[in-house]
């Protein structure tokens, strides 16, 4: 975008992996592993994991497989990926962005658990939000609205009034079946249509206004 635009809202509702942090490497390395273990092909694979809820993946690289196989191994690649934070750093403009944010509504809204967010956030140098929506507490994984609309009820904010921030096509897609408005992070962002797209985090500037409301300019 070259032109400035400006959102208004009373909450953000802010995604974890490739918005907040670049999580890509070790995202890479434990997908890539897996898809080879299973005879996939890892390109294909990589096409499907951003995003989503780990098992929700295997569902759809492996479509034959119960659903209680894909938890079991969930939760294994889960395991592995909180041990593996070689490589994980903040998205440009994340720290400075939460830091703007401090005293205002906004939630965390994330596919991955809460022992892997927390060590991802930790990694990248980033504070946690008080308010977080991890896989555990949602029963459907994103494209799927149900984490948005948790993270706009926690805050006691109506949908309408959010702004999503998600970098992947299934976290755009969620946020729009929420009904909330998107700002896409990030090369991946661009192709799924947001209602604005930013190449980092350095490019959003937070303001609280004097109604209580949060201004966001996007350039």
């Amino acid at each position: 975008m070259t032109a400035t635009a400006v959102f208004t809202a009373r909450a953000l509702l802010l995604d974890m992996d490739g918005t907040l942090v670049n999580s890509d490497a070790v995202v890479e390395r434990v997908w890539r592993r897996w898809a080879d273990r299973h005879g996939l092909d890892g390109d294909e694979a990589m096409k499907v994991v951003h995003g989503r809820q780990g098992h929700a993946s295997m569902a759809l690289l492996l479509p034959n497989r119960s659903r209680e196989q894909n938890l079991a191994e969930n939760a294994r690649m889960l395991a592995e990926e909180t041990s593996d934070m070689d490589g994980v750093v903040p998205v440009p403009g994340a720290p400075e962005f939460l830091a703007g944010l401090r005293g205002l509504p906004h939630a965390l809204v994330t596919s991955a658990d809460a022992a892997l967010s927390t060590a991802r956030m930790a990694a990248a140098g980033l504070p946690l939000p008080d308010v977080r929506i991890t896989a555990e507490s949602v029963g459907a994984s994103k494209p799927d609205p149900e984490g948005f609309l948790k993270g706009a009820a926690e805050l006691g904010v109506a949908p309408a009034d959010c702004v999503v921030f998600e970098d992947s096509g299934v976290g755009i897609a969620a946020g729009r079946a929420a009904g909330m408005r998107v700002i896409g992070v990030g090369p991946r962002a661009g192709f799924h249509q947001p209602d604005a797209v930013v190449r980092d985090l350095t490019r959003v500037r937070v303001r609280a206004a004097d109604d209580g409301t949060i201004r966001l300019h996007v350039a």
